[in-house]
């Protein structure tokens, strides 16, 4: 079992991350204002990571990083975190 952990936007990510995993993170966290007053979760699903960045309020859109299981690759999803991720 692999346990998540929670860490500031703009600090280092868990080592345990892929480069290109940090690489999809670091993307997100250009496009913010103020990364270092946001927060990223990382879990695990079915043994791939997942990290959500705490929305700023209550207006904001959540985002999300995952690996696709179809290709592999992080990709970076905004919005409903209820919404099913689009398998390809």
């Amino acid at each position: 079992m692999l346990l998540g952990t929670r860490w500031a936007a703009g600090a280092q990510p868990p080592g345990r991350l892929s480069p290109e995993f940090i690489e999809a993170i670091r993307g997100v966290e250009q496009t913010l204002p103020e990364p270092a007053a946001l927060h990223w979760t990382l879990t695990w699903l079915e043994g791939r990571p997942v990290a959500e960045l705490d929305p700023a309020g209550p207006e904001d859109e959540p985002i999300a990083v995952r690996v696709n299981p179809a290709t592999g690759a992080p990709e970076v999803k905004r919005g409903d975190p209820g919404e099913e991720w689009a398998e390809e």
